[in-house]
C-alpha cells in the first residue's frame, strides 16, 4: 500500500488547489492536444467516472469488450494528477494508443491547456446541482487521502460556499464552462440530473454531438455497461487497491442519486444555501434541478 500525506489547501493562480494537481502544471500547460482528443471536464464529484465510462464504452466497448477489465483511470487518464511514484496524468495520456484519446480534467476553464482550444477539440462538460455535489464531495474527501482533511459536515459546507475547495469555487467552475459554450461550439454541456432522469436520451444526444452512430444492440450494450451497480462493483475493485482511498470509510461510488442532500442539510442550512445560491447565480442563465 502506498503512503500519501493529505495535502494542505493552497492557492494557485487565484484558484484553491492542492499540490497533487499543480506539481506537474508546467507539463499540463504545455500539453499538446490532438484535434480528435475528447476532453471530459467536470467539477469533482459531478459524474466524471460515469461519463468517462460512458464515452469509453461508446468508442471502444463494443469492439473491445475486454477493455472494461482495466480501471477507468487507465482508459481515461486524469490530465493534471501528479502523485509520487505513480505515472503523471500527462505521461499517461502521451502513452495512449487509442484514438480518440479520452482525457479527464477537473480544471476550471482558465487553467485548461490552450491547445485544447487551438485544436478545436470536442469537450463534454457535466454539471451537477450544488447541494448533491457538496454532499458527494464531503464523503469523497473523507475517504480520499489525496484531498485535504475534510473536517465535519458543517465546516465543509461552509468552505464549499466560500469556494475553499480543491479546484476552487463550484460557482465559478460551472458558470465559466457554461459561458465558454458561446465561443466554442464543440462543447456539449450536460447535467447529471438529466443523465439520471433519462440516460438513453442523453446517450443519443452525446452520440449525435460526437458523430458516432450506434446500432440498437450496441446502444443497449453501452447502457448495460454503465449502470450504477455495475460501475459500483468495478470501482470497489479498482479504487481499493491503490492505497489512496479507503472505501471502508465511504465507497467511491456511494449513492449516485439526485436529492440525497436532503439527508444531510438541516432546514436552516438548506435555506441559507438557497439564498446564497440565488445571489451568486442571479446573473447566469444556468439553472439546476435540486431534485427530480
Amino acid at each position: 500500500m502506498m503512503e500519501v500525506q493529505r495535502p494542505e489547501l493552497t492557492e494557485f493562480r487565484g484558484v484553491c488547489m492542492s499540490h497533487y494537481f499543480t506539481d506537474n502544471f508546467d507539463n499540463v500547460e504545455k500539453f499538446q492536444a490532438r484535434p480528435d482528443d475528447i476532453l471530459i471536464a467536470t467539477y469533482p464529484k459531478a459524474g466524471t467516472t460515469w461519463m468517462s465510462e460512458l464515452l469509453d464504452q461508446v468508442y471502444f466497448g463494443v469492439s473491445d469488450p475486454g477493455r472494461s477489465s482495466l480501471p477507468v483511470y487507465e482508459r481515461v487518464p486524469f490530465l493534471e494528477i501528479c502523485v509520487p511514484s505513480l505515472i503523471t496524468g500527462t505521461e499517461a495520456v502521451e502513452k495512449m494508443s487509442t484514438r480518440p484519446r479520452l482525457i479527464k480534467t477537473h480544471l476550471p476553464l482558465q487553467l485548461v491547456p490552450p491547445s485544447f482550444w487551438e485544436q478545436n477539440c470536442r469537450v463534454i462538460y457535466v454539471a451537477r446541482n450544488p447541494k448533491d455535489n457538496v454532499v458527494s464531495y464531503f464523503h469523497f474527501d473523507r475517504m480520499n487521502f489525496l484531498q485535504p482533511e475534510p473536517g465535519d459536515w458543517n465546516s465543509f459546507l461552509e468552505r464549499f460556499c466560500q469556494g475553499k475547495m480543491v479546484f476552487g469555487s463550484w460557482y465559478d467552475h460551472v458558470t465559466g464552462w457554461w459561458e465558454r459554450r458561446q465561443t466554442h461550439p464543440q462543447l456539449l454541456y450536460l447535467f447529471y440530473e438529466d443523465l439520471k432522469e433519462d440516460l438513453p436520451r442523453e446517450l443519443d444526444r452525446l452520440c449525435a454531438f460526437l458523430g458516432v452512430p450506434l446500432s440498437e444492440p450496441d446502444r443497449q450494450a453501452v447502457l448495460g455497461a454503465v449502470g450504477f451497480e455495475t460501475m459500483r462493483i468495478q470501482s470497489q475493485k479498482f479504487f481499493s487497491i491503490s492505497g489512496l482511498m479507503d472505501q471502508r470509510i465511504s465507497p467511491f461510488m456511494r449513492k449516485g442519486m439526485v436529492g440525497d442532500w436532503k439527508n444531510h442539510f438541516t432546514v436552516a442550512q438548506s435555506e441559507a444555501f438557497d439564498e446564497d445560491y440565488r445571489r451568486k447565480m442571479k446573473d447566469s442563465t444556468l439553472s439546476f434541478r435540486m431534485e427530480l
